[in-house]
């Protein structure tokens, strides 16, 4: 038992050193002024998440006579610099490591991708973080060079609701701590 303690504290503090190190090499990404961090934050880990925004058919609040997609949840995975996986991202939002860490965030800025049928680059702040690894201390976190995943522009009507679509999607996370 205290050699599994002592590998999974080895493993840590490795992912923790290659994060530093990368971070020393990344810069921030260009974003509108409502998507930028505030002053204090220090970026941690650049990200890439593919996979697909799943939505769900349902009748719309404002008009039980009309029907729309509703984003259910995010489904990616999380790859570094190289194409290894080092996690997932799904509902919450939530962005889970390799190493068992998550941060939990909500949205407090939106921006319109400038790609076409792009879901919109996001700021999100974290709500909570679980675990000791590598997301245990993220404070924001950044989504942006969006790439597909808006909702289907048809095929949601009455005797389609409960229905799911998956639309690909992928884009660039950035997460931050406080320094």
């Amino acid at each position: 038992m205290y050699a599994v303690k002592m590998i999974r504290l080895s493993l840590m503090h490795s992912v923790a050193f290659i994060c530093a190190v990368f971070a020393a090499q990344t810069a921030p990404p260009q974003v509108p002024d409502n998507l930028k961090v505030p002053a204090g934050q220090e970026l941690l880990l650049k990200a890439s998440g593919k996979g697909s925004q799943v939505y769900v058919c349902k009748a719309a609040a404002a008009d039980a006579q009309r029907f729309e997609w509703i984003l259910a949840r995010p489904d990616a995975g999380l790859f570094d610099q190289s194409g290894a996986r080092i996690g997932k991202h799904f509902a919450g939002p939530t962005w889970e490591s390799a190493d068992g860490s998550r941060v939990v965030g909500q949205v407090q800025q939106r921006a319109n991708s400038p790609g076409a049928n792009a879901v919109p680059w996001l700021l999100l702040k974290a709500t909570s973080n679980q675990g000791s690894g590598t997301f245990a201390r993220v404070t924001y976190v950044q989504r942006v060079d969006t790439v597909g995943g808006q909702a289907p522009a048809a095929g949601c009507d009455k005797s389609r609701v409960g229905a799911e679509a998956a639309v690909d999607y992928q884009a660039n996370y950035y997460f931050y701590v406080s320094r």
